[in-house]
């Protein structure tokens, strides 16, 4: 058949019902209470059957029902006020009263995937949603931000289980023009393109755009005429498999996304890498860096490095995109000339040893070797990814690997039912999610009434047991189950039973069968006549992940013995959608992952803001969150040689805390039925937590302690014509020559020395700096008490000061310290070239470190 000529059909509305169109366009609908009662209003069940969709919901109203609207003077009333407060919002001053206002202060964030909303299907998991919450919380604390991503004709696979358990992948394929995006045209009404390199070929991108509130994301697409049929798959699907499609999304992400910025006239003076997908971006900057200023990539690798901010989310190596170096050879062998750099240069930033020809290349090591500041995302993240990239800086200790860390978060509002929220307005104050992070705020939760608080659990548990059995139905229709076993869902789960939910992506690490590693033992707690327990199951295994398509099977062929199948239930297809019931209506939330693999985790955090006790192993976020007043640790918080012996450990640990802490203090009720032991739990979870794990912390955290400083090493890079990129480049090459030459010729004082506590150990130490300044080294007393077998067992840290220059290119330096303690102690004198301009994380210092 010939190509159709195409156009498109834009909704049109009557005039006093046009400020729909406008809020249906805008993500704020996403977590705002107004303005998804109003959608609601119009038609409560195509809202559910659109997918929480509002495009989609405008376009499929019926001319009458429109006329009706029209007509309606309460709805229109309610309407005005709604989009006027709307306005306000979207309207008020762009920067947030907690940080002083910055001159071109904006943040480009970077990210594969975004989780923002039901009808948006563009994320596979947590780190998607954590882009999607970050974006949102940069709205709502006026924080200039734009993002920056792909948007998948497929997205990620939907689930589906068949009669046996067996994982199947679904494709659906996403129709933009009724989703609330805005396809980015010119002043003739043309798509605007930006275009990037695939080999030889080049690949033509259009751009959509997402408002988040105060936000704006484009995202780009492949999947038009101008590409051959090869090139439009490129944005296909989330994550491809095969891996020259996926290097293919990673280019178009960093090195497109740069360009997209560039095309509207976007300037951001931050660029924030949610992970390493986005690191090519690195090297665009570098590029244009060069390409406007003629200065080296020396100079312009270090002006980059200053204002680009990296965000690991992986404890496991295999989570870590790699590629093979013929490939990257293939497709960067036209573009590293205008870097002014060879291809063994470029292979060199992305291997942990430049030297080793046959190292793949990799993504993270590329975004950290291009970015001056680099996080984890959790405490115990942070030391888990100094161990991990100790090989970058391999000359210092782990604890000082530059690598710090900001532990996730997620924006409140977003998550919380609206049966909570509204009790929250009544005791917390109608204006509480503006000020997520305040503990003055929460503590007012220690006010709400038990009963008031209680009512609210048990409503949503309710609303989630006719959830799962409205999910069952279609889960087995779909998945040929007789129509006999159909008919027993109403007997599945009970609305008033302790209600655990393990959910999360099904992969090893996380160990879902960890609570089924006992299942005679298991039955009888789950089976107990007066105090019931059920537990709800969920989530995706990745296609090409066959183990834990194993584990799915495993736990559905659990669910179905006679002893457990009113009490264990797996649900297909974990979505947004499906987290918010869970999140929401769950009493225990269970996390069982093998420490320490989880970076941080964040469903426990939507989980406690509910209302509901967290149950899990010390690892990611509940290694700095637990202690027993606010949930419970499976486990002792130990890792052990032995996988299998630890799974029985922590296993036992479960099923002891479930028969001896968790069901008696669930089921201890007064003589007004209500559990007071647990709701005093719960609440004193809620006012703990909440203020410290939410994006709105998370986001003022990045904000002062990385972009803030990003920026002003930017600014100090590129001002005057990259005045101190150039000078900073010299400096370096300066160090590089001269290095070699530094040594500590003597130190003061030497080994069995005693001294009394409380006196002051002055240390000297006579440096040959040769042709470097004082200036330009940064010398330190590095000491602590030792081990047994001569470790520091927490090392501190004086900076040592030059007092005289002994002779041409000799120094004394000189520091001292009071000792406070007494032991066994000792000490080095730690050597490392300073620059003010120098981002602390530049991997040639691991490399430049003198000890002595």
């Amino acid at each position: 058949m010939d190509n159709f000529h195409i156009f498109t059909v834009s909704l049109r509305l009557p005039k006093n019902l046009k400020p729909l169109i406008e809020l249906a366009y805008n993500l704020r609908f996403a977590w705002n209470p107004e303005i998804i009662a109003l959608f609601r209003r119009i038609d409560r069940h195509l809202w559910e059957e659109t997918y929480h969709n509002p495009v989609l919901l405008l376009s499929q109203l019926s001319g009458a029902r429109i006329q009706e609207l029209s007509k309606d003077n309460s709805f229109l009333d309610y309407l005005n006020r709604v989009y006027e407060n709307f306005k306000n919002y979207i309207e008020s001053p762009h920067f947030s009263p907690f940080f002083k206002k910055e001159t071109d202060f904006l943040v480009a964030y970077f990210s594969a995937e975004f989780g923002l909303t039901d009808c948006l299907p563009m994320y596979s998991g947590g780190l998607g949603v954590l882009a999607g919450d970050h974006l949102k919380s940069a709205s709502d604390l006026n924080i200039p931000m734009v993002g920056i991503g792909l948007l998948y004709q497929h997205g990620y696979f939907r689930q589906r289980l068949t009669s046996n358990g067996e994982q199947k992948e679904v494709y659906p394929e996403n129709d933009f023009y009724h989703m609330p995006l805005h396809l980015e045209k010119d002043k003739n009404g043309n798509p605007i393109l930006i275009s990037v390199d695939f080999k030889d070929q080049k690949a033509y991108a259009q751009i959509w755009r997402v408002d988040i509130g105060r936000v704006k994301l484009y995202l780009l697409d492949t999947n038009i005429p101008q590409n051959p049929p090869d090139i439009q798959n490129t944005t296909f699907r989330l994550y491809d498999a095969h891996r020259e499609i996926r290097l293919r999304q990673e280019i178009l992400l960093g090195i497109g996304g740069v360009r997209v910025l560039h095309t509207f006239g976007i300037s951001p003076t931050i660029y924030h890498m949610n992970e390493g997908h986005s690191a090519f971006a690195g090297l665009e900057r570098i590029r244009v860096l060069r390409e406007k200023t003629d200065i080296s990539f020396d100079a312009a690798h270090l002006a980059v490095m200053a204002s680009n901010v990296f965000t690991s989310h992986t404890s496991v190596p295999a989570g870590i995109d790699i590629f093979d170096p013929q490939l990257i050879e293939a497709y960067f062998c036209n573009y590293t000339p205008s870097l002014g750099i060879s291809i063994p240069v470029l292979l060199g930033l992305g291997r942990k040893n430049p030297a080793d020809h046959n190292e793949p290349f990799c993504m993270n090591i590329l975004a950290m070797k291009l970015s001056g500041h680099i996080n984890a995302v959790s405490k115990l993240h942070q030391q888990v990814s100094q161990k991990l990239w100790h090989i970058l800086w391999p000359k210092i200790s782990e604890e000082d690997v530059p690598i710090k860390y900001v532990t996730n978060g997620i924006h409140v509002p977003s998550w919380v039912s609206h049966d909570m929220s509204e009790l929250y307005n009544r005791y917390l104050g109608p204006h509480w999610f503006e000020d997520p992070d305040s503990e003055r705020v929460w503590a007012r939760v220690l006010e709400i009434p038990d009963e008031e608080i209680w009512s609210v659990c048990e409503r949503r548990r309710a609303r989630l047991v006719a959830f799962c059995r409205e999910r069952l139905r279609n889960q087995f229709r779909r998945g040929g189950v007789s129509q006999t076993e159909i008919g027993r869902i109403t007997d599945i789960l009970d609305p008033e039973a302790l209600t655990l939910v393990w959910a999360r992506r099904m992969t090893n690490y996380k160990r879902p069968t960890l609570i089924f590693r006992d299942p005679e033992r298991l039955a009888r707690i789950l089976n107990n006549d007066k105090h019931p327990v059920q537990i709800i199951v969920a989530g995706k295994a990745h296609p090409a992940d066959k183990p834990a398509k194993a584990l799915i099977k495993q736990i559905i062929e659990l669910a179905r013995q006679k002893e457990f199948r009113r009490r264990l239930v797996f649900i297909e297809d974990y979505d947004l959608e499906v987290a918010r019931y869970f999140v929401q209506g769950a009493d225990v939330w269970l996390n069982t992952p093998l420490k320490p693999n989880e970076a941080c985790g964040t469903s426990g955090m939507k989980a406690i803001a509910n209302g509901v006790l967290h149950c899990s192993t010390e690892d990611g976020w509940w290694a700095e969150a637990y202690n027993p007043e606010v949930g419970w640790l499976i486990g002792f918080g130990d890792e052990y040689d032995n996988p299998e012996y630890q799974a029985n450990v922590e296993s036992n640990s479960f099923y002891n805390l479930l028969e001896h802490e968790i069901i008696p203090l669930f089921y201890d009720r007064g003589p007004n039925g209500l559990p007071h032991g647990w709701i005093k739990k719960l609440k004193i979870s809620m006012y703990s937590l909440c203020p410290r794990f939410n994006a709105h912390r998370m986001l003022e955290e990045y904000t002062t302690d990385f972009y803030i400083p990003a920026l002003h090493y930017w600014q100090n890079l590129v001002q005057e014509n990259m005045k101190g990129a150039k000078a900073l480049s010299q400096w370096k090459t300066k160090i590089m020559t001269n290095w070699e030459k530094v040594s500590i010729i003597s130190i003061e004082p030497v080994d069995s020395i005693e001294i009394p506590m409380g006196e002051e150990l002055k240390i000297t130490a006579l440096i040959h700096l040769g042709e470097i300044s004082p200036e330009e080294v940064k010398v330190e007393i590095y000491y602590g008490q030792l081990s047994i077998s001569g470790e520091l067992r927490k090392r501190k840290t004086i900076p040592m000061k030059p007092v005289l220059q002994e002779r041409k290119g000799v120094y004394r330096f000189e520091g001292s310290f009071r000792c406070q303690d007494t032991g066994r102690f000792g000490y080095k004198i730690k050597i490392t070239p300073y620059h003010p301009y120098l981002v602390p994380s530049y991997y040639i210092l691991g490399f430049l470190v003198i000890w002595g």
